[in-house]
């Protein structure tokens, strides 16, 4: 088969000779031949293929790391990478879209959505918790995965006995993970759903699980806005956590604990304009 220099082949390729050495240093693309009096390098067109992956992995922002990984894989495998890549880019692409909608909405000025506040009151009852450390980008998977392991557990605690909330015990950002608890109502006592927690514990934990209890939710009185699915996307939901607190604070109350949101209605199904939490303080 006859070879081609890398100028040749990096016209063929669509690269530049330079990106060709640096995907050789990284063990993305070797040559077939280096000649060892002159350095050339020498490639066989049947590299082209892989070139072109390359090319077009890196248009995706995928890390050198990761592509080097993803061009030795079974197709099946690697087309399952993409996907994963691109699944969380668009996660990313979507909290920095709602970045940016905030920030053109205060530095412009333009008026904020408002928000209806409202007091409610809450009957004391037993929870299952499971708590972790959390940043905001694992939010949307571990919150309905942490929901669904809640609900099986409840099957042996009488069942749900209300909706499930989440309960923010400090800052969650991109940069800051904090303790987060989802919570979930049970009509059993608090002792026998500790009982289910252990047997249950008892078993090996899936990874992102967190550390399951029961507790004890007092009577709680809440201020809380209401929120469409839409909004429910970090940080998009921070200026209704702020209209909900200043709410609190005008009306003379005082915040004794938390934020927390409480989703009332199926997630899955729901359309954007549809309202699926609550975002709200407990206030005295």
């Amino acid at each position: 088969m006859e070879q081609l220099t890398i100028g040749a082949f990096a016209r063929r390729a669509r690269l530049s000779p330079k990106a060709l050495r640096l995907y050789d240093r990284l063990g993305l693309l070797t040559p077939r031949r280096v000649d060892e009096a002159t350095g050339y390098r020498w490639y066989d067109p049947d590299q082209v293929d892989r070139a072109r992956l390359v090319v077009l992995l890196r248009r995706l922002d995928m890390p050198l790391a990761r592509i080097a990984e993803v061009v030795e894989l079974p197709g099946p495998e690697a087309a399952d990478a993409v996907a994963a890549h691109w699944s969380a880019a668009e996660e990313r692409f979507a909290a920095q879209r709602a970045v940016a909608g905030l920030l053109q909405d205060r530095l412009s000025g333009r008026s904020q959505d408002m928000y209806e506040v409202t007091l409610t009151e809450t009957a004391g009852h037993t929870v299952l918790t499971e708590r972790r450390r959390v940043l905001a980008g694992e939010l949307p998977r571990w919150i309905p995965r942490s929901c669904e392991r809640l609900h099986a557990l409840a099957e042996s605690c009488g069942g749900a006995a209300g909706p499930p909330f989440v309960v923010y015990h400090g800052e969650v950002s991109e940069e800051s993970d904090s303790p987060a608890e989802v919570c979930l109502p049970v009509a059993a006592d608090v002792p026998s759903a500790r009982a289910a927690v252990h047997r249950a514990t008892a078993a090996p934990a899936e990874p992102d699980a967190g550390a399951m209890s029961a507790r004890p939710e007092p009577p709680r009185r809440l201020a809380a806005a209401r929120v469409t699915k839409s909004l429910m996307v970090y940080p998009r939901m921070l200026p209704v956590y702020d209209a909900v607190a200043q709410w609190a604070l005008d009306q003379g109350l005082e915040r004794v604990g938390p934020g927390r949101e409480i989703y009332f209605a199926d997630w899955a199904p729901a359309a954007p304009e549809d309202e699926v939490c609550a975002i709200a303080f407990p206030v005295r």
